[in-house]
């Protein structure tokens, strides 16, 4: 059968004022109509070189197209090249035979324009309709990827929409003209496990439906189990192994599978150091165990040698204005955290696992005292947050600290990042600065980083990089408490066991007591002590992190394990 597309020993370097940058070495494959093909691998493995090569999206220069072939199939015994096609043969193409799903769909949807006009101007521009016509399909597409309420959602703007349902819309726009072929570039990295499995189950739907053929991006191979055919896996821009996903999860070839397949924490018990890849290409034994949900006998949790109360909160409560009259009064109060108690032991993990929206992050937080909270008590030492100004929480910043979701935005692009580790320092008036800086690098090193990246600046690290110097800066003040809000979500699978192995050290060595905040609950169950499950504002069970875990009693914690990605397939 003819391929839909056929890419032939690409190879794509890149100018720098070092010298050109291999980033495709000689790669081939074949997408055929009806099947997925899964491009796997870390960041810098050239997944996404890729998929911007096939629709000539890549800024050449710095791009140079060094050999190969990219054939698309417009019509049957029919090929076009697309690397000699003219820009008005791509225009044809581009949205309309051939259409993409972008990573962060709000950095790709137009901010300043409804969702519903969006939609309907793709359809505009490659169907040519008159603006009802095109409008009345963007309402039909937005109904078909699920959307709640889409009439209301047509007239809303980007950021009035969560992560999963902006994610809706740009599958809606990929949709509307119908293509041959989807590339999707990590479509669900970063969502809820619950929406990410929603969207893959649509994705598949809508493919089958159309008899497409489909890249998908990903780094997780957790996710390729749920919805690839085939899949590809990709490593400094060349392609090591290719097959059936089926055979590759039971009898990957190449060592760095075999390491993508064993990095995931669903696979370890907890606390369990993970393996990286450098333990598999570098030939070192690494034994896996298939993942077991809900079958495991518990184990007993790891009891803290002190059972002291760092942390006591009780009957916490925040709430936001939602929306305001002309007056400025708020019309309502939406409750973000809802009469939420627990206690926090000293050198615990507690683990805090919920959909986006269900106040996580405001909790974790509020406990800082950056939300204030609208009702309850917040203890830390025994002392009581809740009353305090801002001026008298000064000498609590230097033992509280936050490790950001994004490493990239909580760091500033004009400070290297030895600057930035000492500016915490700085602020509290702690030793010299000679003394500051020997701390820095000792910092740096502490989190596996090199005493030569004290003058580098964040845009020069990868995002693992830049989440250990996040890491490092919050470890400046010597904290006993530590909050990490989805520090590994948007991570490869490698770089988030390295990040998770790195906090157990920290854990071990400096005796923190750490709240853990993910979405991911096979991540938190890895990690943690003991889990609170948070629900619309509320926690609904809670318990030592086995328990939850293999024998959840809650149906909302029940469905967050069945949506885990990740089981081995038959």
């Amino acid at each position: 059968m003819e391929p839909l597309l056929e890419i032939k020993n690409l190879s794509v370097d890149f100018l720098s004022p070092e010298g050109p940058v291999p980033a495709l070495r000689n790669i081939s494959f074949s997408v055929h109509r009806g099947e997925i093909v899964a491009l796997v691998g870390e960041s810098g493995s050239g997944k996404s070189v890729t998929s911007l090569a096939i629709l000539q999206l890549l800024p050449t220069p710095p791009a140079r197209y060094l050999a190969g072939d990219i054939r698309f199939t417009r019509e049957p015994g029919t090929s076009l090249n697309l690397l000699k096609a003219t820009p008005a043969q791509l225009q044809k193409l581009r949205g309309n035979r051939m259409a993409m799903i972008f990573q962060d769909p709000m950095s790709s949807l137009n901010p300043v324009m409804t969702c519903g006009r969006q939609v309907a101007e793709a359809i505009r521009l490659h169907q040519g309709l008159a603006r009802p016509r095109a409008e009345e399909l963007a309402l039909h597409w937005l109904e078909r990827v699920r959307l709640p309420r889409p009439g209301q959602l047509m007239r809303r703007y980007p950021h009035q929409l969560s992560g999963g349902q902006q994610q809706r819309v740009m599958i809606a726009m990929a949709m509307a003209c119908q293509p041959d072929l989807l590339i999707c570039d990590e479509p669900t990295t970063a969502l809820d496990v619950t929406v990410q499995k929603t969207i893959l189950s649509l994705l598949r739907e809508l493919q089958q439906e159309r008899d497409m053929g489909v890249i998908f991006i990903t780094h997780d191979l957790g996710v390729v189990a749920e919805i690839a055919d085939r899949a590809l896996v990709m490593y400094r821009g060349e392609i090591l192994e290719q097959g059936p996903v089926a055979s590759l999860f039971r009898e990957p070839a190449h060592p760095y599978t075999r390491a993508l397949l064993a990095c995931r924490p669903i696979l370890h018990p907890r606390g369990q150091p993970l393996p990286v890849v450098e333990d598999f290409l570098g030939n070192r034994p690494v034994p896996m165990q298939p993942p077991v949900v809900g079958e495991q006998p518990a184990i007993p949790p790891a009891q803290p040698a002190e059972r002291e109360v760092l942390v006591q909160v009780d009957q916490l409560r925040v709430q936001y204005p939602a929306g305001r009259n002309w007056l400025g009064r708020p019309r309502r109060m939406q409750t973000a955290v809802d009469g939420v108690s627990f206690d926090l032991f000293r050198h615990e993990v507690l683990g805090l696992v919920g959909e986006s929206g269900c106040g996580k992050t405001t909790l974790g937080r509020t406990l800082l005292r950056l939300v204030e909270p609208s009702g309850g008590t917040i203890r830390f030492r025994g002392q009581d947050l809740t009353g305090r100004s801002q001026q008298d929480l000064r000498g609590l910043r230097r033992d509280v600290q936050l490790v950001f979701q994004d490493p990239y935005s909580s760091l500033n692009p004009r400070l290297s990042v030895g600057e930035a580790i000492m500016e915490p320092m700085k602020v509290h008036g702690l030793a010299s600065r000679r003394e500051r800086r020997e701390r820095a690098i000792a910092l740096l090193e502490k989190v596996n980083l090199r005493a030569d990246h004290f003058h580098r600046y964040p845009h020069s690290f990868s995002g693992g990089q830049r989440q250990r110097i996040v890491i490092a800066r919050a470890l400046a003040l010597e904290p006993s408490f530590l909050v990490c809000d989805e520090s590994v979500s948007a991570l490869d699978v490698s770089v988030q066991a390295q990040v998770l192995n790195l906090l157990n050290e920290l854990k071990r060595e400096l005796d923190l007591t750490m709240l853990f905040i993910s979405h991911d609950l096979a991540v938190v169950h890895y990690i943690s002590d003991r889990i609170l499950v948070m629900q619309e504002g509320r926690i609904v069970e809670s318990g030592p992190a086995d328990q939850v875990f293999y024998h959840p009693h809650n149906p909302y914690t029940q469905a967050l394990l069945a949506a885990l990605p990740g089981r081995m397939p038959a």
